[in-house]
């Protein structure tokens, strides 16, 4: 248990995590940096819900944008928490070229 701004939490606190890039990628993946130094793999076509069915539209989900750490479109009237994100992510590790 832990007390952060007046207000008591059970567990542990965790990290602040904020994505600081993401590169829309085919298929609706998206190559995210996050603030750990870390990038990540995300499949957007898991956000499930009206709010995000206009993502389907390519158009759309390329124009992708980082705003104060999270992951928004169309001006912000979509979003997506990077704790999420990270968490439904999987680790991306570059090839080395031979």
């Amino acid at each position: 248990m832990y007390q952060k701004n007046g207000i008591v939490y059970a567990g542990e606190p965790a990290e602040e995590i904020r994505v600081l890039e993401a590169k829309p990628l085919p298929y609706q993946m998206l190559l995210l940096t996050f603030s750990t130094g870390e990038q990540r793999l995300f499949d957007a076509t898991t956000l499930t819900g009206s709010a995000f069915a206009v993502l389907a539209d390519e158009k759309v989900f390329r124009q992708v944008t980082v705003s104060h750490g999270v992951v928004t479109w169309l001006n912000g009237e979509i979003d997506c928490a990077p704790e999420y994100l990270y968490q439904n992510s999987f680790v991306y590790e570059k090839e080395l070229a031979v």
